[in-house]
């Protein structure tokens, strides 16, 4: 089972977790990651301040509360200038619309807290119309004050907040206002996940460049090189002297490759740097060989210049090259770049076009991307240069299972059922291609029938642990059970303490239980073990959503709706 993959990345799983927590979790996860994708309900146009476009944003209603000839109250004249404050706004007077509400604000008895706070919150509308993002945030301020729950007041400070770059604040107002209206306020739930998305890069970008890299598991490693069914190096027949001598068998490529069937994964780039130094025989491997451990380890600068180096020796071997080209386009899509990776996945295609791993690869780049026609078509064409390769054909056998789904044709979704379950009688020691008809059974809400497979997924593959992960969201989406899920998913940490996926989803369901520090700690720990700068701004928005999350209820005393648990 090649289920060691994370979203956005090509290392051999199949399907992006994202979407899968989120349906075995469900939404909102936090206030993030997946946040504008959910979310697009409006309030009705009548709410003024905030929800509608155009220079609204005062509480502009009500005429003069009294006649004229009447000796009137001081809430009367305050009402009566905050009246005209609005007539001032509506033609675009700010400066004089500012006056009257300052007047407003005299008149007004201190006791009198929600039409102070309402002419607060107005004079608060007119200076973001004059872009007095300060005055804003203090009339705002002032307004929550005296109501704490004051949703006009929430937005607009959040949006005066983006506009001083402070993001943290505007994060935090924008969540409390999600909070405050069920997560139906479009507005603030899209600033919330553009806030997230620039905090995550911003801290990812800092941490990125202070990380000690590292390889990861063995597992991982293993389950890395089992996507590919020839990658030209893993499987070569290059031999290796235990004898010594003078000959150059017992260094270089030679020895990298001794190492890696061994497992002595630590000394394969030592080894590759002899024969790339010397321009040994083994070249173009050891460039290859070199390239693959930098991205392991998630140093793609250092592997860009070897992948380079080898797609454009033309007289090289066409396999390797291919190999390359798939590894480049992967970084490509790891980088947000799916024009460039796509086109290295076209000129592997030229270069090589009966090698089978091009077609895997980009059909699982096509499913990320939710082409899921271009993926099936990728698979199918893998399956018919290659149909041994089992890893491939539960893929295909899954992207037509997708594509039922997204033409809502039953007679499709019983074939590709059907296909799926071909796919395990086929290929019997195959723990991904019960993983993906558990999945699917699981979609289907045969909860009981899809544990079974995942248990045979992981009797196949005892040393995986996203097998475990999987199965203690099957857990927690069928019987309601965090307790048993967690316990599940931190069986996969005793297999593999760099299991990352592991953590990345206890975060993910302790945000949902209410548990923010935990969540917290959750995913940092993820972060720690991130091989990539866009994995690692994707789980600091999650980190970020559940600190934001923490404050607001503690600063304003709310909760968010109860989880669905």
């Amino acid at each position: 089972m090649a289920g060691a993959s994370k979203p956005g990345t090509d290392v051999g799983g199949s399907w992006p977790k994202s979407w899968q927590v989120a349906l075995a979790i469900g939404a909102p996860l936090a206030i993030g990651a997946a946040v504008g994708a959910y979310f697009y309900h409006r309030r009705s146009s009548d709410k003024i301040g905030g929800e509608t476009a155009g220079k609204t944003g005062s509480d502009l209603t009500g005429d003069d509360p009294a006649p004229l000839t009447e000796e009137r109250t001081p809430e009367e004249k305050a009402q009566s200038s905050k009246n005209k404050g609005n007539k001032y706004f509506k033609a675009g007077r700010y400066e004089q619309a500012i006056a009257c509400y300052n007047e407003a604000i005299d008149l007004v008895p201190r006791d009198n807290t929600k039409d102070l706070s309402t002419f607060y919150q107005n004079r608060a509308a007119a200076h973001e119309q004059l872009k007095n993002y300060a005055q804003v945030v203090s009339d705002c301020s002032k307004a929550l004050e005296l109501n704490s729950r004051y949703v006009k007041a929430l937005f607009r400070r959040s949006k005066a907040f983006e506009n001083m770059n402070l993001k943290m604040q505007c994060l935090e107002d924008a969540t409390a206002v999600c909070i405050l209206e069920n997560f139906t306020h479009g507005q603030s739930m899209m600033l919330a996940d553009k806030m997230l998305k620039e905090l995550g890069k911003e801290k990812a970008q800092q941490r990125y460049e202070e990380r000690v890299p590292s390889l990861p598991s063995g597992q991982f490693i293993r389950s890395y090189f089992s996507s590919f069914s020839d990658d030209g190096i893993s499987k070569s027949e290059d031999g290796y002297e235990e004898s010594g001598g003078d000959n150059g068998t017992n260094t270089g490529y030679r020895k990298a490759l001794h190492l890696f069937t061994s497992g002595e994964y630590e000394g394969v780039l030592e080894a590759c740097d002899d024969e790339i130094q010397r321009e040994g025989d083994k070249l173009a491997e050891a460039l290859l060989m070199r390239a693959t451990f930098y991205l392991l380890k998630g140093q793609a600068t250092e592997a860009r210049p070897d992948l380079d180096k080898l797609i454009y020796m033309e007289d090289g071997n066409k396999k390797l090259r291919a190999n390359a080209l798939i590894k480049r386009g992967s970084m490509h899509m790891q980088e947000g770049n799916s024009t460039d990776a796509m086109n290295d996945f076209a000129t592997a295609v030229r270069i090589d076009p009966d090698n089978a791993d091009i077609y895997h690869h980009r059909g699982q780049l096509n499913l990320l991307l939710d082409r899921i026609d271009d993926a099936a078509q990728d698979f199918e064409k893998c399956n018919k240069l290659n149909s041994n390769f089992a890893l491939a054909h539960a893929q295909y056998s899954y992207a037509k299972y997708r594509l039922a789904l997204v033409h809502q044709s039953p007679m499709q979704l019983q074939a590709a059922m059907q296909q799926l379950e071909n796919s395990t009688k086929t290929f019997p020691t195959c723990a991904e291609a019960f993983a993906l008809y558990a999945q699917a059974q699981s979609d289907q809400g045969q909860f009981s029938v899809a544990d079974e497979h995942f248990q045979k997924a992981i009797v196949l593959e005892p040393d995986n642990p996203t097998a475990y992960v999987h199965r203690g969201l099957l857990h927690l989406t069928w019987k309601k059970d965090a307790d048993g899920a967690i316990g599940m998913i931190k069986k996969a940490l005793e297999i593999d303490s760099k299991c990352d996926f592991a953590y990345e989803t206890l975060g993910t369901i302790e945000v949902q239980r209410g548990n923010m520090s935990s969540a917290k700690e959750y995913f940092e720990k993820a972060i720690d073990l991130a091989r990539t700068e866009m994995e690692m701004a994707h789980l600091f928005s999650l980190s970020v959503a559940a600190e934001a999350q923490r404050n607001v209820t503690t600063k304003y005393n709310i909760q968010p709706p109860a989880p669905i648990l």
